[in-house]
């Protein structure tokens, strides 16, 4: 019998493989398709990536360095609010090779990881969990002692062993324009009701564009309206769901979620790639997987670390939707140099803050 079964191999399902396969557990992991195809995330991460990566994943990866954004509430046209730091904010990477980076560094630890295997059941019982997986070689049963959940927005095992769901699910439009671009700043636009559209020089790699909105709205036609406004020509597309806000609890009895399943993003931005692999540390520094009890020190310690940042990220996210006169002014009297960690928000009342606040000229 397995210690864990890993269903998913994004960011968050590899990572927790890798580390728990370190740890000396027996490690099988399972992703539907090849590891990070179809893309549907965006390539926009903190400088804190590198943390989580092997050796030579930053030259493989990186493809532009980023120090500020410009804040817009109208089209490529209207007034810019910038936001800046005199050092790197941000990287732009190969999201597609970050996947398959992090899926090789589990299967280099130790961790048994399949390719082409799909889901298609999850029973859990009193010492074990059987899961059922569709793969080549036809149907197959597999025993662990613990099942972790890192299958994405729709995740079968949180559905499977009668999980919640994430409080809301946006539906995110990613289309990329081949042209290079090596600018510094991105772009953000406070014109989507409820949230907002990017756009993401990758330097030789091109410009990524992006929309993301609550399902039931109009989000192809926004977005197809927001690239002609650019004369974007983005002829390689892909959409997804974006989970916001974690529900309740991410553990039964034999499971436990991790990442996008698990809700475990940031409700100002969608992005989810840090919270997860943070969670996913968390899952292996706590789970005992021959003693269930221990899922309760998980929920404790994801929760401890990532709870205050989810919950000040959502109040940003109201942000968006205020007046525009009040966006307006509120962009005005803050925008300028800043002392903010783009997946922290409590950074908004640090030190480094308000020292950047005070030094404008």
């Amino acid at each position: 019998m397995r210690d864990f079964v890993v269903v998913g191999a994004g960011p968050a399902g590899s990572r927790f493989a890798r580390r728990a396969a370190e740890a000396g557990y027996d490690v099988l992991a399972f992703e539907a398709g090849s590891v990070g195809e179809p893309l549907a995330c965006s390539g926009h991460v903190s400088t804190d990536i590198w943390d989580f990566t092997p050796e030579g994943a930053r030259e493989a990866l990186l493809q532009n360095e980023i120090y500020g954004a410009r804040f817009r509430l109208g089209g490529p046209e209207s007034k810019p609010y910038k936001f800046y730091k005199d050092t790197t904010i941000s990287h732009v990477i190969d999201r597609v090779g970050l996947d398959r980076w992090l899926a090789d560094a589990a299967r280099d630890a130790g961790a048994d990881l399949r390719e082409n295997h799909t889901v298609t059941g999850v029973e859990e019982h009193p010492d074990h969990v059987a899961v059922t997986v569709r793969g080549p070689e036809g149907v197959e049963t597999h025993e662990a002692k613990m099942v972790a959940g890192a299958d994405g927005p729709r995740s079968k095992v949180r559905s499977e062993v009668g999980l919640p769901e994430p409080d809301e699910l946006l539906h995110g439009v990613l289309g990329f324009d081949e042209t290079p671009d090596d600018q510094d700043f991105v772009d953000v636009h406070l014109t989507v009701p409820g949230f907002f559209a990017w756009r993401i020089p990758r330097g030789e790699a091109g410009v990524e564009y992006g929309l993301a909105a609550r399902p039931g709205t109009e989000v192809r036609e926004w977005f197809d309206t927001f690239t002609e406004s650019y004369d974007a020509d983005t002829t390689n597309r892909c959409s997804g769901l974006i989970p916001i806000g974690p529900p309740d609890t991410v553990t039964s009895r034999r499971a436990f979620l991790l990442g996008d399943a698990a809700g475990q993003t940031k409700p100002f931005t969608g992005g989810g790639i840090r919270y997860g692999m943070f969670a996913a540390d968390h899952a292996v520094e706590t789970i005992d997987p021959r003693n269930p009890m221990t899922l309760d020190d998980y929920e404790t310690a994801w929760r401890d670390d990532l709870g205050r940042e989810i919950k000040l990220g959502s109040w940003v996210r109201r942000c968006y939707s205020l007046p525009r006169g009040v966006q307006r002014v509120g962009l005005s009297l803050f925008s300028g140099k800043i002392g903010v960690h783009m997946d922290k928000p409590s950074t908004l009342f640090s030190r480094e803050q308000l020292k950047a606040m005070f030094s404008r000229s």
